[in-house]
């Protein structure tokens, strides 16, 4: 008895025609996953064995159980049906659980657009949006320096409402604490200077100007080069993701309504902060460059410490070192707005922050590069 159960199939499906355009489908036993139910192309080959069949029309008292198998091969029969010509389909005899599931599938189509792509834009239509995108953000930009000018003006007569703990917990944090990683990539940028111009040098017996080089680039371009570098990828970013993060929790909704302008409650001390400290960190940032240059001129081109630091000081005056202080007060401005505006511009999700922290870096790179190249241009213009 036990081998006749194992080998009555678990899925049954007959078929009856109780009048020439009819087709009724009687299925019974246990229609699961599990189990191999049979195929919908069975009812295909039914019906093109006799006479056209107008309607098709379910049986399924005799169904012990079922689940979504039973659902996948009702689908693949109803999909078949609704093609042009094909029978209609009667679903009185189906389970009442499998009839509402059916109906909810038909009341929910699939969407067509699902795993295509979409029509992409042609040429000219992305070059006129972002050149549309280019001048709104031109805007943005000029209002928010704007707005940052009137703060400073305010400050500049005791008007403007901030915090001085905040101001001196910026500065802390924009001096002291970038110490380390200004150390390391200034060191690091004058060794390689260093390293390079000894190269070339040698092959000319003129190592002592190795001095010379690492001192120019160093004192008068690469010092404040570097710190500003350094200053966006690690405050700007910081200042876009904290204001970033007030947006997303509505803080600077709460600052306008409370009468609070955010652009002197917030902008304008992380602006204050990181422009005073650019200066003292490029001055750092220049002895560690030379610094670098020094360990290469000693140990690599056998000169003493007293020949480098004549022919430092006779290479390099009081125009480089202005020059490049000024550049460091420029770049600190630069960092600091591109933070903040791009922090006040965040929007209202978790991405949002990331995204902003993000453009802040590359607003903060782009923005001291072209403002390296337009003080180099002036420089040589007044012969300086």
């Amino acid at each position: 008895m036990t081998n006749t159960l194992k080998e009555r199939p678990v899925c049954e499906l007959e078929f009856e025609r109780p009048d020439q355009e009819t087709l009724v489908v009687r299925m019974s036993g246990s229609w699961t996953l599990k189990n191999k139910c049979p195929s919908a192309d069975r009812i295909l080959k039914e019906m093109a064995t006799g006479p056209r069949v107008a309607r098709i029309a379910f049986d399924a008292a005799a169904l012990t159980d079922w689940d979504s198998g039973f659902l996948i091969f009702l689908t693949r029969v109803i999909e078949t049906c609704s093609k042009e010509g094909g029978p209609a389909t009667d679903m009185k005899g189906l389970p009442e659980g499998a009839r509402r599931l059916l109906t909810l599938a038909a009341t929910v189509p699939e969407r067509k657009e699902i795993g295509k792509d979409p029509d992409r834009a042609t040429f000219l239509s992305r070059i006129g949006d972002e050149t549309v995108d280019f001048f709104r953000s031109s805007g943005q930009i000029l209002a928010f320096i704007g707005e940052a000018f009137i703060a400073f003006s305010r400050f500049i007569s005791g008007k403007a409402r901030f915090r001085g703990s905040d101001l001196t917990r910026i500065l802390q944090e924009c001096g002291i604490e970038a110490l380390p990683i200004v150390s390391l990539i200034s060191l690091l940028v004058g060794l390689i200077l260093a390293f390079v111009g000894a190269v070339q040098l040698m092959l000319f017996g003129a190592q002592i100007y190795v001095a010379d080089l690492v001192g120019i680039a160093m004192i008068r371009v690469m010092g404040a080069v570097m710190t500003g570098i350094i200053m966006a990828g690690r405050t700007g970013a910081a200042f876009a993701a904290q204001l970033g993060t007030m947006e997303v929790n509505e803080e600077i909704d709460a600052f306008k309504a409370m009468g609070i302008s955010p652009m002197e409650f917030l902008v304008l001390p992380r602006v204050l902060g990181l422009t005073l400290m650019m200066p003292f960190l490029c001055l750092y940032a220049d002895f560690m460059g030379v610094l670098g240059g020094l360990i290469v001129g000693v140990g690599m081109l056998d000169l003493s410490v007293v020949e480098y630091f004549n022919q430092t000081k006779s290479a390099v005056g009081l125009v480089n070192l202005w020059i490049g202080l000024f550049q460091a007060i420029v770049f600190g401005v630069l960092v600091a707005v591109a933070g903040c505006l791009r922090g006040l511009q965040c929007g209202r999700s978790a991405s949002a922050v990331g995204d902003a922290a993000t453009s802040a870096v590359v607003t903060g790179i782009v923005s001291i590069i072209v403002a390296t190249a337009a003080i180099t241009v002036i420089c040589n213009v007044l012969g300086i």
